[in-house]
């Protein structure tokens, strides 16, 4: 074996895949292991295997877990046949019996070691340790096994892979990440992140934003996913939370947490009204959030496509607060009623601004104070405006990273 060509492998795929060369090496023993059990010894074994990366040399060890005989079920010979022979149950009868089964262990003479025989091999040995035991070195191994080996290692290097990825991203979560565009596949875009590929489902991205591959975005990482099974790391551009961390990049006083936004209400690609209030006195929370001549709220807006931003000062009297969700319109009176509901009158070259575009005004402001809002003209009070009246449950708060599992599923499904 040349070993410095092994080295400098080990280290350019440990680089190349960004892994620790330890974990190469694991992955090649692993690798070794499988290709020695395939040619040399039974199905059933365990077989671990050790390169010295200094010398080349192989060892090889079958490995036996050490058990009570009263923690496995001993099964005989002649029942292992009439198992072997039997056909597969089927249905939920079968379910149920293998379930019963299972409960214990089955002890295999291959995997397993009694403990009282462990003993006269090891003395402190105990139960649920392993014993190795050494066997004839091999080094020539036919076709198939040198597949079988190839599939593991490509196997465990995915899989550490993809391990080092999510360690890098775990602490990403919740947070503004740039990339590239990479592709589109069935409405979703691949975004390429560095060392890994995220998705943007087609639900996440912002309507009527097109996107040309090879375009350099940013994107709030929705979630990063251990599980195999489902895209790893899921991005958003229409969330809410997306437009408070570009705030956050944007507004010292918002990172350094002067400013506090305390409610987002968004239609991703339409507008947004974000509520804003001061920690400190003497710090105007609107102002730093908009910036010197429009200068910060320009540069979310700009990388939202143009979507409409008004900041609102957040205020603790609802009434208050309810009419300055409603910018830029003028409130004249905000009258606040039982069961979250507020009746707000405006003047009446102010009820079309008030309501906005098909009602979306006072729709956000609704969201925004997770009040339900009944708009009127000041001079026709009794009167109920078409598109006036909203009702939200609930502001659409920065959520605190928690996302549903199932809809998450659900996207993946669709992928």
């Amino acid at each position: 074996m040349d070993i410095k060509a092994l080295g400098t492998a080990i280290q350019q795929i440990a680089s190349e895949k960004g892994i620790p060369p330890e974990r190469v090496v694991d992955a090649i023993e692993t690798a070794i292991a499988a290709a020695y059990k395939k040619e040399y010894r039974k199905r059933s074994e365990m077989i671990r295997a050790k390169l010295d990366t200094k010398t080349g040399a192989l060892k090889f060890w079958q490995v036996k877990a050490v058990v009570d005989p009263s923690e496995v079920r001993i099964v005989s010979e002649e029942e292992s046949a009439e198992e072997a022979a039997a056909p597969p149950e089927r249905g939920r009868h079968a379910e149920v019996t293998e379930t019963e089964e299972e409960l214990l262990p089955r002890y295999n003479p291959d995997r397993h070691i009694f403990l009282k025989d462990a003993k006269k091999i090891q003395e402190d040995v105990t139960v649920g340790e392993e014993l190795e035991f050494p066997l004839e070195i091999q080094e020539s191994f036919g076709r198939i096994a040198a597949q079988t080996a190839k599939q593991v290692v490509l196997q465990s290097l995915r899989e550490a892979e993809r391990a080092s990825v999510r360690e890098e991203f775990a602490d990403k979560e919740g947070t503004i990440v740039s990339g590239v565009v990479q592709r589109f596949e069935r409405g979703n875009v691949y975004i390429d992140l560095g060392r890994a590929v995220g998705i943007m489902f087609h639900t996440e991205s912002i309507p009527g934003e097109h996107y040309r591959i090879g375009e350099r975005l940013r994107f709030y990482v929705l979630a990063v996913q251990d599980d195999a099974r489902r895209p790893g790391i899921v991005l958003s551009r229409s969330h809410p939370e997306f437009v408070k961390k570009l705030f956050a990049l944007e507004v010292p006083e918002i990172s350094e947490g002067v400013v506090e936004i305390r409610a987002i209400a968004r239609e991703a690609g339409s507008r947004t009204k974000v509520a804003v209030a001061s920690k400190e006195e003497g710090v105007d929370p609107v102002g730093s959030a908009v910036g010197q001549r429009g200068t910060r709220v320009m540069a979310v807006t700009n990388e939202l496509g143009n979507e409409k931003i008004d900041i609102i000062e957040w205020s603790d009297d609802p009434a208050t607060f309810i009419g300055n969700a409603l910018s830029p319109a003028k409130v004249k009176l905000a009258e606040v009623l039982d069961r979250r509901e507020a009746r707000v009158l405006v003047p009446e070259d102010q009820l079309s601004l008030a309501i906005g575009k098909g009602g979306q005004n006072v729709r956000l402001a609704a969201k925004l104070t997770g009040w339900k809002i009944d708009v009127r003209s000041q001079s026709r009070p009794e009167e109920v405006q078409e598109g006036g009246i909203s009702e939200e449950s609930a502001a659409e708060k920065p959520p605190g990273d928690e996302i549903a599992a199932a809809d998450l599923e659900s996207k993946a499904r669709e992928e």
